[in-house]
């Protein structure tokens, strides 16, 4: 069978089929800038869903205070095992950028259960306890989010944006306006779409146009 092998020929081809694709059904889009246009055509290329051109808001400072942070050493926590699996670690080494997942630890676990929490809403209190700057990476639980403003607004929690995108339909939508109408630069996806795959690609887009 005749098929492209090559990954890097398959990613290239699939953008040029996504822009096609735009050209055709919305021949009036414009991207407000070449970062928002990376970002979305990543979300739209891991998704194959074309409402992100519509769906997907950034905050007018995210992506430069997100840029900020990983060049001066900040840490990256994400709700899911998954969506931290799908980062570019290989940039983020290079820059000396910490990369976390608490869901499955032990601390987190007994956290949750003394409080009578979710495990993702312990790994926040907990993440809140490292005084390094913190990236927050949320494509799963909206409990998750939730948390994460409050503790922000309590002057509890050192972030410097977050990447909202739960999937879901109890507390996703609302948790992702919430977090637009905080005083957090961000990223979401409107809505009840999203997810852990969302979440990776959006952060390796920023990673792969200023850190490659």
């Amino acid at each position: 069978m005749d098929y492209i092998k090559n990954p890097g020929k398959i990613e290239e081809k699939s953008f040029e089929i996504i822009q096609a694709i735009i050209d055709e059904t919305r021949p009036d889009y414009k991207f407000s800038s070449r970062i928002e246009e990376l970002i979305i055509k990543r979300a739209i290329h891991t998704t194959a869903d074309f409402d992100y051109l519509d769906i997907l808001k950034i905050s007018e400072g995210a992506v430069e205070t997100i840029v900020h942070a990983l060049k001066n050493g900040a840490t990256i926590y994400t709700d899911t095992s998954m969506g931290l699996s799908g980062i570019n670690k290989r940039i983020l080494d290079k820059l000396k950028v910490g990369y976390r997942c608490l869901i499955a630890d032990r601390a987190t676990i007994d956290l949750a259960k003394a409080k009578g929490i979710t495990r993702s809403m312990a790994a926040v209190e907990i993440a809140a306890q490292d005084s390094n700057d913190k990236i927050f990476i949320f494509g799963n639980a909206p409990t998750a989010l939730y948390k994460a403003i409050e503790m922000n607004e309590e002057g509890l929690l050192k972030t410097s944006a977050i990447i909202g995108v739960p999937v879901g339909f109890v507390g996703a939508e609302d948790s992702k306006e919430a977090l637009m109408n905080s005083q957090i630069e961000y990223i979401v996806s409107r809505g009840r779409k999203g997810g852990s795959n969302l979440a990776a690609a959006i952060i390796n887009a920023i990673l792969y146009h200023y850190f490659m």
